[in-house]
């Protein structure tokens, strides 16, 4: 079970110190401290870290290289549980017992869109479509100024299969990357478009 910390010292609240209570309790495993103010029972230990996600640092949603790596578009498994943030002024890193948590800035105007409802286990969390994982991690390129330059970054440097990026929804590309407001996106709705007129 989730717990912040006037939740567990509630439960304590018998002890002559509870907060010394929940360092022994850290100490010992009891509980897992996954950020200051937040805890998971030790024995919980296999508690969903997508669920986690958005519980240490919010409102977010999974993206970028986790769910391209979930949806099998880049052969490598993520190391971090990755996600998308608004309105904050800095990218935040969490360094936790049971895992690496990497939120990254993107803009309010696209951040409610593409998003969808998963459960892991009984355990629900937030993750973007494959469509708005590509595009928002187009939105991080640096460097991508030509259609070529876009086919280089996802083919060759991110080792995406063509043919599973050419079949993702061009509808919802088409729709998403004018809110980003970034050539790379722009770029890879345009390369989309020509994909649909030779199939």
């Amino acid at each position: 079970m989730l717990m912040d910390h006037m939740t567990l010292a509630d439960k304590l609240k018998d002890y002559a110190s509870p907060r010394a209570k929940i360092t022994r309790m850290i100490r010992s495993g009891e509980v897992i401290q996954i950020r200051r103010g937040l805890f998971i029972e030790g024995s919980e230990a296999g508690y969903s870290l997508r669920s986690l996600a958005s519980a240490i640092y919010g409102p977010s949603y999974i993206s970028f290289e986790y769910a391209l790596s979930f949806y099998g578009l880049i052969p490598e498994r993520a190391g971090a549980v990755t996600s998308a943030i608004y309105d904050k002024n800095k990218n935040k890193r969490f360094h936790t017992p049971i895992g690496d948590f990497y939120y990254y800035y993107l803009p309010r105007a696209v951040f409610p869109y593409g998003i969808a409802r998963n459960d892991d286990n009984g355990q629900g969390y937030l993750i973007a479509t494959p469509e708005k994982a590509l595009c928002d991690s187009l939105y991080k390129a640096r460097g991508v100024d030509s259609i070529d330059s876009v086919k280089s970054l996802l083919f060759n440097e991110w080792r995406m299969d063509e043919k599973a990026v050419a079949a993702l929804n061009r509808r919802a590309v088409s729709i998403l990357a004018p809110l980003y407001r970034r050539r790379p996106i722009l770029l890879f709705a345009e390369w989309m478009k020509k994909e649909a007129s030779r199939a």
